[in-house]
């Protein structure tokens, strides 16, 4: 692996059960508690974060391995990438351009890398640390590596 973004982490998954513990301490200064009503909101709670972290693990995956770069849920061969692009923040993303991984647009806190592949299209890859990915993608592609040094 030479680069790898997950997508989320399983901590927001605790959610549900946090504002299940705190409507239990107050529940519990005003009167009985509801055991059952309360652990059933605490699993139906944790249930839903489990599905949403797992949708975004899926949606805003970005692995780099030396064959493949993974974006959601699609694959590039790295053979098909001729050269990573230069990206100007100020003049946005090449025209009609592709995002990988499936959306109509990269994901959001999400930065475009522009990828020049071997039928001479870009496309956009994407990622939260878009230099790592950039720099990860240029030390795959033997044009673009840096050349040896005579010493």
């Amino acid at each position: 692996m030479l680069y790898a973004e997950q997508g989320a982490s399983w901590w927001p998954v605790l959610w549900g059960p946090a504002f299940v513990a705190i409507g239990v301490v107050v529940e519990a200064t005003t009167g009985p508690v509801h055991v059952a009503a309360w652990l059933a909101v605490a699993i139906v709670l944790a249930g839903i974060g489990a599905v949403w972290v797992s949708a975004r693990r899926r949606v805003y995956l970005v692995e780099l391995t030396p064959k493949t770069l993974t974006q959601g849920q699609e694959q590039l061969p790295v053979e098909r990438i001729a050269a990573v692009e230069e990206h100007d923040e100020a003049v946005g993303a090449p025209a009609g351009a592709k995002p990988l991984g499936g959306g109509w647009t990269v994901p959001r806190r999400t930065t475009e890398v522009p990828l020049r592949l071997d039928d001479d299209s870009v496309v956009l890859a994407w990622a939260r640390d878009a230099e790592e990915l950039t720099s990860a993608l240029r030390r795959l592609l033997p044009d673009t590596a840096d050349p040896p040094t005579d010493v």
